[in-house]
């Protein structure tokens, strides 16, 4: 079973290397903003299986902390979007 965690691991991670793509060259901030935060819930989803393959309930609170701190992230970003301060 550790091989499935293993594989998805590598995938979601290979996920997030599409997406950055999309960050480098989207057209408009929006539509980079929208990739960064796909990435960071990418790498959310990645330390989870890494976590699930290593068997280390540590890293659990890693991922817990990344997904609260990149939602958190995406909203600011937005509001200043919305303000027009960017």
């Amino acid at each position: 079973m550790s091989t499935v965690y293993g594989i998805g691991c590598i995938v979601e991670l290979a996920l997030a290397a599409i997406v950055l793509v999309r960050l480098v060259i989207g057209p408009t901030i929006s539509d980079r903003l929208v990739a960064l935060n796909t990435m960071s819930t990418q790498a959310t989803l990645a330390v989870i299986f890494f976590a699930a393959f290593a068997e280390r309930s540590i890293y659990l609170d890693v991922s817990l902390w990344l997904a609260s701190f990149s939602y958190l992230a995406t909203i600011v970003w937005s509001r200043f979007l919305e303000r027009g301060l960017l």
